[in-house]
């Protein structure tokens, strides 16, 4: 439907999350449990916070936090990719070396590795967050079908989790098919009196983030079983927004609100209809093993 627009607004390609190799261990030490100081913490880091792409709302936090703690003067944001940053922390785990990452929840690495969140003083991150569901302006009268379907979906973290889990065994339509057939009274639910179509075509945006691609090929799914012909597109959180309040794209499960994507979404919030959540209880934050004996973004201490 879009796709001229996206080469214009350089589309992101759906990233594959690389399952890292975990260990966690404690040495004998001053101030941390793996032997680092707090200070020797930023030595050890090279006073880095390793994160992901720079189009993320955790990004724009994490440049935010730099700034707003005064004790992160002289730290560095990393960015690359999702797939470089856990690449990264494996590779620090497996070693039992210090790492400072940006991270979420709901994520499979949460469940397979020993890691925390450092507690967040000033909110730069934001409380609790949730996942929203976005509509562009005439969906509903078109396709009234999709919009019921899509204004029901609601799902858990665990249930997210579970897809992210498998998909790191199969490709992520094969896991989320697994779900829907293990989940069928929630199925059932979701497409309660919708009536069945013939073929119409519909685009859903989504953020390359594996979170987003559980939920978006579920919906898929789902979506198909009701006779639609779904076009999956990742791209960047700001051009998800950007083409479903122009139009491009008729909908997204992908945005985290209020603090990840709340600029991109205070941005477009009069073109686009919000369907309200589809997930609760998802986090954004600084992130380390831990082995890593520090609790607070505080507890770091500023390059030398």
């Amino acid at each position: 439907m879009f796709n001229f627009k996206w080469k214009r607004l350089g589309a992101a390609a759906g990233l594959s999350l690389a399952l890292v190799a975990a260990g966690c261990g404690q040495d004998e030490g001053d101030d941390s449990g793996d032997g680092e100081s707090a200070a020797s913490i930023g030595e050890a880091t090279e006073y880095t916070i390793t994160g992901i792409e720079p189009g993320a709302g955790i990004a724009q936090a994490t440049d935010n936090a730099v700034t707003e703690y005064e004790n992160l003067e002289g730290w560095e944001h990393e960015k690359s990719s999702t797939a470089a940053m856990l690449t990264a922390l494996g590779d620090a785990i497996d070693n039992e070396e210090p790492i400072v990452v940006t991270g979420w929840s709901p994520h499979y690495m949460f469940a397979q590795w020993d890691l925390k969140y450092l507690e967040d003083p000033k909110g730069v991150y934001g409380g609790e967050e949730s996942i929203k569901t976005i509509a562009r302006k005439g969906l509903e009268e078109e396709m009234p079908e999709a919009y019921t379907i899509l204004d029901r979906f609601q799902w858990e973290s665990s249930d997210m989790e579970s897809v992210m889990l498998s998909a790191q065994e199969m490709e992520f339509e094969e896991a989320a098919q697994q779900w829907v057939d293990e989940n069928e009274d929630t199925i059932a639910e979701w497409t309660e009196g919708v009536a069945s179509v013939e073929g119409e075509s519909i685009e859903l945006a989504l953020t390359p983030w594996d979170t987003e691609r559980a939920s978006a090929n579920v919906a898929k799914i789902v979506l198909e079983e009701q006779g639609y012909d779904v076009k999956l597109t990742p791209v960047d959180p700001s051009v998800v927004f950007e083409a479903i309040a122009s139009g491009d794209a008729d909908a997204s499960l992908a945005p985290w609100m209020p603090a990840t994507h709340g600029d991109f979404y205070k941005k477009y919030e009069e073109d686009f209809v919000d369907l309200g959540e589809n997930l609760k209880g998802a986090k954004i934050g600084l992130v380390v093993p831990t082995y890593m004996d520090i609790e607070s973004i505080e507890d770091l201490e500023p390059a030398e």
